[in-house]
């Protein structure tokens, strides 16, 4: 097992470097090495215990524009204004690693990694902890009919992708035909990873 900072990839083929498809971190960008994150993280929010579906007011956030810095640990901060102003559950604008540094989301490639120039998982655990000890919950907007064209290497490690549909953003996924169960279970996974 490696430990959390380590760099990786795939060798596929005999010469093809790529990052992992189910990376939680890509640090060095969507076309970079994966990196081992560290899942431990001393939670202080043992009192939260959610909100009753019919006092959800979304306040929607994109992480990338709200602050001058752009990042998780920008908000922080701020918690106690949204909340008075808005609502008391944030939703996030998709937060999966994407090209470049800014950009609305919707071309995430990599499900499972928090978008590096945010702060990446820690940050956004540390967001996450600030918002529930002030009572405020987060919700996360997740994209799953898709994945964005560019850095999107999931096609080489099976059947991910399907012609049947079109989007504008990007390929579509395959979630009907062959080898679809694999790429469904990919999916559940992804969605129970935010759970934890």
């Amino acid at each position: 097992m490696f430990r959390p900072g380590v760099l990786y990839s795939y060798r596929l083929n005999g010469d093809t470097d790529r990052p992992d498809p189910a990376s939680r971190f890509q640090p060095q960008g969507v076309h970079g090495p994966s990196q081992v994150a560290d899942s431990r993280f001393n939670w202080t929010d043992d009192s939260w215990r959610g909100l009753p579906l019919d006092e959800y007011v979304l306040y929607e956030l994109h992480v990338g524009t709200f602050t001058p810095q752009g990042t998780f640990d920008a908000i922080i901060p701020r918690i106690a204004d949204l909340k008075l102003s808005a609502s008391p559950q944030l939703k996030l604008c998709p937060l999966a690693q994407f090209p470049g540094s800014r950009n609305w989301g919707y071309d995430g490639v990599y499900p499972f990694a928090v978008q590096d120039s945010y702060g990446g998982p820690q940050a956004l655990k540390r967001l996450v902890n600030a918002c529930h000890q002030q009572g405020m919950g987060v919700v996360l907007d997740v994209v799953y009919n898709h994945l964005g064209p560019e850095g999107n290497y999931a096609g080489d490690f099976g059947f991910y992708f399907t012609d049947m549909y079109k989007t504008p953003w990007g390929a579509a996924l395959n979630f009907e035909q062959g080898h679809s169960d694999e790429v469904r279970r990919y999916f559940i996974e992804n969605a129970l990873q935010w759970h934890h």
